[in-house]
Order: structure tokens, then C-alpha cells, then sequence
């Protein structure tokens, strides 16, 4: 059904414009014996203090995030404690945790655990390793969904915005403020290790940021989806009401914060971009799609 009060289409990136580093992390999952989802739950059930969560809000340099990253991770004695907790809730069908979502499980064949899987003794995690991956996943970008951003602000009709938890504010001076580095990263360069990340023109490339009209990230507003304040400052920069932007996102507790305010939203699956813009289409009234059938998909890299 159209909506021709919107004013605004609110684009997430990780998952929806590029990959999801949902994906690397269940490889790393799988070549260490780890449970699948095992990562998710320990970053998810930190809170709004966790690692992960201050690096997104701009509130730790790099070097010492992979230091704090991976020593939360491997804390099994809490980890596990959150992932029996998990298990027990996925059992009685309760809605999942955090990063995770029922199509990431389907892409990655999680099967429904009749019990707890054995749970790790110890673990190791490098945090460094495991982000490295997570940054290069998701440094390939879905061709449709680009195209279709393209192809929305050439009809000059609505407002195309960014709306993402990022790492923007991790530049080469911030990650020069960690001296001396903790111990296991002593060794490296900061030039070197944004290379490394794929960061050579920042963790957001001026290419991508040209794509949209504004770009609204995390780590530089002090605040990370799904507060709601992220929202309202995306709708204020932009003169919009949230009832006026219809948002995209892989993440179902992102949308129903969006919903909550009175967003429009839609929901990008891991594979389902052509599905989620066939959405769109029929809200905005245009063509975000010809050309771009599912058997025709490839990634591309801006």
C-alpha cells in the first residue's frame, strides 16, 4: 500500500546496505567448536556497558576495544550462565537476544537445540581476530540496495538517510590515544591495522557517505539504536516527524524501537534484500527493482 506522507527512507548499513558481520562471526563459531549464537549472547547480555556497545558510541579507541572485546568474550563462567539461558528460552520459542535474529539462524543452520550443546571450559578469544573478520564480512555492499538508493534520490522526493551503529569516530588519532597499548597489541601499527580492517579512508568511506543526503552514526552521536534518542535525532537533523520515514533494518529489536516512535518499518533478512525493496516500492510508488531479479544478484564493492 503507498504511503504518501512519507518524507524519508531511513536506510541501517551492516546488514542491509553491506553484509552482515553476523556471517563471520558463525564461521569463527564453527573453526573453534564454540555453539552457535554463543558470541551473540555474551555481547548482547553485557548491555549498554559492554565492549561492544561503548565502541559504538564512540567510547573506546580501537586497540583498546580488542582488548576488552575479547576478554568479555571469553568470560565463560558468565557466558555460559547466558547461554543456557538462551538455549532455554529458544526452546519455548521466546524471541532471541540482541544481534540475533530467526533468518540469521535459518542462513546459518541452527537447529533447534532439544538441550544445551556442551558449553566451553575455557576460551581465548582474540578480539582483534575476531572484529578483523567481521570488518572485512561486511565491506562487500548488496548491489540492489545501492542501486535502489541511487535510484530514490534521483526522484528528489524524499529524504535518503544513514541511520547506523558504527565506529566513524575511530580514526588514526583516536587509536593513537592507547600508550602503551595493551600488552598482545604492542606490536602494531596504526596505519597497518586500518589497512588491515579495510579502513584505509576511515570505518565509513567518503563514496558511502556520499550516497545518502545524511549520515547519522552511532559512534559519533554518543547514542546507539535501539535507544530511541538515536531516532529522534535522525528525524530532527532531517525535519521530519517519525511518523514521516519509513526505516530498513536486519535487526527485529531496531524495528520495534522505529515502530514504538511510529515509524514505517521494513525488515531486511540476511539474502532478502529484493524481497525487503519490493516493500518499498510499493510504499514509495516507484521502481527500486527492474533489472535486479534474485537470480541476477551480485555483491559489489564500493
Amino acid at each position: 500500500m503507498s504511503s504518501p506522507h512519507l518524507k524519508a527512507v531511513i536506510f541501517d548499513i551492516g546488514g542491509v546496505v553491506c553484509r552482515s558481520p553476523l556471517i563471520a562471526i558463525a564461521k569463527y563459531e564453527r573453526e573453534h567448536n564454540i555453539p552457535n549464537n554463543y558470541i551473540n549472547c555474551s555481547i548482547t547480555r553485557r548491555g549498554s556497558q559492554g565492549a561492544w556497545q561503548k565502541f559504538e558510541r564512540g567510547e573506546m579507541s580501537l586497540f583498546a576495544f580488542y582488548e576488552a572485546f575479547g576478554r568479555e568474550l571469553s568470560e565463560t563462567t558468565v557466558g555460559n550462565v547466558w547461554y543456557e539461558q538462551y538455549c532455554k528460552r529458544k526452546g519455548t520459542g521466546a524471541h532471541l537476544p540482541g544481534l540475533i535474529q530467526r533468518d540469521t539462524e535459518k542462513l546459518m543452520s541452527v537447529s533447534t537445540f532439544p538441550e544445551c550443546p556442551p558449553l566451553p571450559e575455557k576460551l581465548d578469544i582474540d578480539g582483534r581476530e575476531l572484529f578483523g573478520r567481521m570488518m572485512r564480512e561486511s565491506a562487500t555492499y548488496d548491489e540492489l540496495m545501492v542501486e535502489a538508493i541511487r535510484r530514490i534520490r534521483a526522484a528528489g522526493r524524499w529524504r535518503v538517510i544513514a541511520l547506523t551503529n558504527n565506529f566513524t569516530k575511530t580514526d588514526a588519532a583516536a587509536l593513537s590515544q592507547d600508550k602503551p597499548l595493551p600488552a598482545r597489541y604492542a606490536s602494531l601499527n596504526v596505519d597497518e591495522e586500518l589497512a588491515w580492517l579495510g579502513w584505509q579512508d576511515g570505518a565509513v568511506s567518503p563514496r558511502l557517505r556520499a550516497m545518502f543526503d545524511d549520515f547519522c552514526d552511532s559512534s559519533e552521536l554518543g547514542v546507539r539504536k535501539p535507544e530511541p534518542e538515536i531516532y529522534l535525532i535522525a528525524c530532527r537533523r532531517n525535519n521530519i516527524e517519525p511518523r514521516e520515514a519509513v526505516f530498513l533494518d536486519d535487526l527485529g529489536m531496531n524495528l520495534k524501537a522505529a515502530q514504538a516512535l511510529g515509524m514505517e518499518t521494513i525488515h531486511v533478512p540476511i539474502g532478502g534484500a529484493f524481497g525487503a525493496l519490493k516493500k518499498l516500492e510499493n510504499k514509495l510508488g516507484i521502481d527500486l527493482t527492474s533489472g535486479f531479479e534474485p537470480s541476477e544478484f551480485s555483491p559489489s564493492r564500493l
